[in-house]
């Protein structure tokens, strides 16, 4: 049998639908529960991101661009679990990117320390 029809016969194997439709349902109430508490989690922390752009008089206009950038500070510690100065240094990496696209380096810092608790790295 050659490389690609055993690739093949193992992707058929794979995504049989019946076989992955069983599986989903098995697993939806616990997907659905996890989905449920970070969708709050994650609403609640767009609207932290934006009393601080109110605070510091963002136009509404530029306010996707800084809920991205929550986001994925968000993304950043509660799915890939960063914390202390690595999230420190990659909150300062997400910081300069976003600074890079246009956007108030205090501003952004503002929303890392107040909304996320992270403070600047250290030297």
């Amino acid at each position: 049998m050659s490389d690609a029809t055993r690739r093949i016969a193992r992707w058929n194997t794979k995504y049989n639908l019946d076989r992955v439709k069983a599986i989903l349902e098995e697993q939806r109430p616990e997907m659905y529960a996890r989905v449920q508490a970070r969708f709050t989690e994650l609403v609640l922390m767009e609207a932290q991101v934006k009393q601080v752009l109110d605070s510091k008089g963002v136009s509404v206009m530029q306010y996707p661009a800084y809920l991205c950038f929550g986001r994925e500070l968000w993304h950043m510690i509660y799915v890939r679990q960063y914390s202390g100065p690595s999230a420190a240094k990659e909150a300062a990496t997400l910081v300069a990117k976003w600074k890079d696209r246009g956007l108030s380096q205090a501003v952004l810092e503002a929303v890392r320390s107040e909304v996320f608790n992270i403070g600047p790295p250290t030297p």
